[in-house]
């Protein structure tokens, strides 16, 4: 064996991981070694060597080795005969899904952020031996991963494998006394690990699981790329996210968002969740398997750009939804109110106007994932503009050919000539796969939709299908949209500054609004209104008219200063959807197509 590791949770009280490393064959002329920059499916540099507390090298008579380091991420040995060995520690305390985490309750790690790439010898075979920790508190954990076990038995510490340093950090590792279930989704093997307290009722949980996974593995065809499946699921007070991998995905929850034993109704909380549980998995075939020609292979050591993010995480947000609809986990209305709640999100931010859906992919590393709070004037998000491009590039499709062809059909043509064969997508291959799968000339709608930045033709589209499109103004600072709104003439009534407020500090400043024309910026702290003290300062100002006047005193850092400001009428970007009831034989056919996916 040329590759072997060692990982331990040596001191899960200090968050430490402690990783050997040996090399039977290393370079001759010195070693050069490299731990990722970030991990694929969140496109941001996460400098990892930075958690590397300790690293030292040592030759087979344990001799210590001469370690130059490069740059921030890679190291080089001094040349040694015969086999090489690196001990190094990992400082683990980042409860997410893109790193490491280690207590005394459960450990947690990526491969990215814990196994140096040998440089040259990435491809083949790469074993690891993952041991227990010492600890007491410890005494009972197991491991839940995909990783390939070697001498290991499932679940157990041991020995795992994998064909190249690539896979190796694409399955990650929970261990601690997770709760584990099991089930199967058509033919294949999945578990769900459940780690953190809760009372939810995890059985539902995998009962909606079932059809949800099932769905998209008939929707791509059989049989599915992978043997078997795994759902890492984290549960915390507060918190939210998920990460794909080849043939898992790591989530962390809300323990609130489970149901509860004996409840039947889908909380907004649950929603999420399954919807979460949707994309992750939507994400097995769309951007892990079906990826961007500059993902092919990727280089972890820098940025990777595309222009593609938009349809590799705007498709899949999508679709999670969508199937939750199709698969009957959701009512259409609750479908629909998730939709209203994405158009007012794209809505209610003029970067749209100023940045493409191209733009936005290509510059996730930059302004993406590094906003700031002038975001909503400067960029709009691959993900939710995304969605709505591939909801309005379904229903064109589907309009434009009668119903024979749809994005379904695209993903399908996706997956058989690139994904399943491993092939990267080129930055124009879904356009031209697109056009040449629905014979529909789409040119067009590529061009405004994908590089150009005006809103999309989302109300004509969806009253094609019998869904009527409505705005209304906001009720509050945490309106989110998706739902009709009583007395709507009386929020327009209510006066507003154009920035978002919480408290009494503005976190926002929108663009050509009250606030910014007087001056007022991110950060500053409003303490009075007409001479009276601010508490909530946003639901004070809607005391008062479109058109009023009204004196602010703020402080910005420690210095106290005035505004005169007139109040402007409420922005009426909220979406929210109804369907038509009297329509057409031929629009309500269109509609439980697309709705339903037939």
């Amino acid at each position: 064996m040329s590759i072997h590791y060692t990982i331990q949770p040596t001191s899960p009280a200090a968050h430490i991981f402690t990783v050997t490393l040996e090399i039977s064959n290393p370079d001759p002329t010195g070693q050069v070694l490299r731990l990722p920059a970030w991990i694929p499916g969140s496109y941001l540099v996460r400098e990892f060597s930075k958690n590397i507390v300790q690293i030292e090298a040592r030759d087979s008579g344990e001799n210590l080795v001469g370690l130059d380091k490069l740059d921030k991420h890679t190291w080089k040995a001094a040349p040694v005969q015969g086999a090489l060995k690196l001990t190094y520690q990992v400082y683990a305390w980042d409860l997410s899904v893109r790193m490491a985490h280690l207590d005394q309750n459960h450990g947690y790690f990526n491969g990215t952020s814990v196994f140096l790439e040998v440089i040259g010898q990435a491809e083949g075979l790469h074993t690891v031996d993952i041991q227990a920790p010492s600890d007491p508190h410890c005494k009972d954990w197991r491991i839940a991963t995909t990783l390939k076990e070697l001498e290991a038995e499932r679940y157990g510490f041991g020995s795992y494998q994998a064909e190249s340093h690539d896979e190796l950090i694409d399955h990650p590792v929970e261990m601690g006394t997770f709760e584990l279930l099991h089930f199967q989704a058509a033919g294949v093997p999945h578990e769900l690990a459940v780690t953190g307290p809760h009372n939810g009722d995890l059985q539902r949980l995998v009962n909606d699981l079932i059809p949800i996974c099932t769905h998209q593995i008939e929707m791509f065809g059989k049989p599915a790329p992978m043997d078997r499946y795994l759902f890492q699921l984290m549960l915390i007070g507060n918190g939210y996210g998920g990460l794909e991998h080849r043939a898992s995905t790591s989530l962390i929850a809300k323990r609130a968002d489970l149901p509860m034993l004996g409840e039947h109704k889908v909380s907004d909380g649950y929603r999420q969740l399954l919807g979460l549980c949707s994309h992750e998995y939507f994400h097995t075939w769309n951007v892990k398997r079906i990826k961007p020609a500059r993902f092919v292979p990727y280089d972890l050591s820098t940025e990777n750009y595309t222009t593609l993010l938009w349809a590799f995480e705007g498709i899949t947000s999508y679709y999670d939804d969508l199937i939750l609809n199709r698969t009957e986990r959701i009512e259409t209305d609750s479908y629909l109110e998730l939709l209203g709640r994405t158009i007012t999100r794209v809505r209610g931010g003029s970067g749209r106007l100023k940045q493409s859906l191209a733009e936005s992919s290509f510059d996730a590393w930059t302004k993406f994932y590094r906003q700031d709070e002038n975001a909503p004037n400067a960029i709009v998000s691959y993900y939710a503009k995304g969605s709505l491009a591939a909801l309005a590039l379904d229903l064109t499709i589907r309009l434009e050919t009668e119903g024979a062809k749809s994005l379904d059909d695209v993903m399908r043509a996706l997956w058989t000539e690139y994904g399943a064969k491993g092939i990267g997508v080129p930055e124009m291959g879904i356009e031209d796969v697109a056009q040449r799968i629905t014979g529909v000339d789409l040119s067009h709608f590529f061009e405004h939709a994908v590089r150009g930045t005006e809103d999309l033709p989302l109300r004509a589209l969806l009253a094609a299908f019998g869904v009527e499109l409505r705005f209304r103004p906001g009720k509050n600072g945490t309106d989110r949209g998706g739902k009709a709104a009583e007395e709507e003439d009386a929020l327009r009534n209510k006066g507003r500054i154009g920035a978002k407020i919480t408290g009494d500090k503005i976190k926002q400043v929108l663009d050509e609004g009250p606030a910014q024309d007087v001056g007022l910026s991110a950060g500053d702290v409003i303490v009075a209104i007409n001479g009276i003290k601010a508490v909530k300062a946003e639901a004070m100002l809607a005391g008062y008219p479109p058109g009023t006047t009204v004196t602010i005193h703020a402080f910005r850092r420690d210095e106290l200063f005035e505004r005169q400001v007139t109040l402007a009428a409420p922005s009426e970007h909220y979406a929210y959807l109804k369907i038509m009831e009297e329509v057409e034989p031929e629009v309500l056919a269109r509609r439980v197509s697309w709705l339903k996916g037939l």
